[in-house]
């Protein structure tokens, strides 16, 4: 693995480079406000036969720089953040793929960089967080309405502390994010170093309360233009379900969806030889077809 320092806004931002090749995987890690580290893990296996896997700590996670600036914390600035990676890195078209968080950045950036793609990679995500919330509510409904009645009010109160509305949190954590009975050391060290001031202002104070800035954002309709080859892969028990992922299928033209049976929401850890077959298919496939002759026109 390599280690290589890109100024982003100002500030450095600390990349890992697995691999080589003429091929790029380049990793959008989840969060926000996390490490790259619990994705990482999960995607070097498939570096080699010319492709290389390349992910970064997002600025203000991980070793990356940590400024102390709200105003670099929106997805416009991510977007502007990734691009400055793939440049710095001469990485030309690249397979972007992004995981939770790391996903909508992945979908921001493929509406505004289109050009930059060789092939789009959604793992649990979604284009469509007013439409995530609904389905959100649908799963806390699921632990019984004196649960449900009892987390409103401690929202209300913003008291998101209290051991009762913790204990509720914890259950939908091991039903909807990871159900292995041990989580795996590479995510519980994104989470140990997480910066959990960005995730409040973007996101909310957990992974079932979105109040934060991303709230209201949306991109299916913009998501129907980015015509690259795509994955989607979701969860069964995923926090960001498959009614979330099945949207994204029917938006994009060249999508092809992978639903995992036994998996919430980090299949590359919950499942993961069936994850980087799946994974390993569709690039191979994908870069196959790139690399094929296009027919030239003859003139009369």
């Amino acid at each position: 693995m390599r280690q290589k320092s890109i100024s982003v806004s100002g500030h450095t931002v600390v990349c890992d480079i697995v691999g080589e090749g003429e091929e790029t995987l380049l990793c959008l890690n989840g969060g926000p406000g996390l490490s790259c580290d619990y994705m990482l893990s999960g995607h070097t296996a498939l570096a080699g036969k010319g492709l290389q896997v390349v992910s970064f700590d997002q600025l203000g996670t991980g070793r990356s720089d940590r400024p102390e600036d709200d105003s670099l914390w929106s997805i416009e600035r991510y977007v502007e953040e990734v691009e400055t990676v793939r440049t710095a890195l001469g990485l030309g078209k690249v397979h972007l793929a992004g995981h939770s968080w790391g996903g909508w950045l992945a979908v921001e950036y493929a509406v505004t960089h289109p050009e930059n793609l060789a092939s789009l990679i959604l793992e649990n995500t979604c284009a469509d967080i007013p439409h995530l919330i609904g389905e959100l509510h649908r799963l806390r409904a699921a632990l019984g309405p004196e649960a449900v009645t009892m987390m409103a009010a401690h929202e209300a109160r913003g008291d998101f502390q209290h051991p009762e509305y913790q204990a509720a949190i914890t259950l939908l954590n091991h039903r909807h994010v990871c159900r292995l009975r041990e989580w795996p050391e590479p995510v519980k060290r994104s989470l140990s170093t997480s910066n959990r001031h960005i995730y409040n202002l973007m996101q909310g104070p957990n992974e079932f309360h979105y109040i934060g800035n991303l709230k209201d954002w949306r991109r299916l309709d913009e998501l129907r233009a980015v015509d690259v080859p795509a994955l989607i892969v979701v969860g069964r028990h995923d926090e960001i379900t498959p009614n979330c992922a099945r949207l994204m299928k029917e938006a994009m033209p060249h999508a092809r969806l992978e639903v995992f049976e036994a998996s919430a929401h980090m299949p590359f850890h919950e499942e993961p030889e069936r994850f980087l077959q799946v994974m390993r298919d569709f690039l191979d496939a994908t870069i196959s077809r790139q690399q094929e002759p296009q027919p030239s026109l003859s003139t009369a």
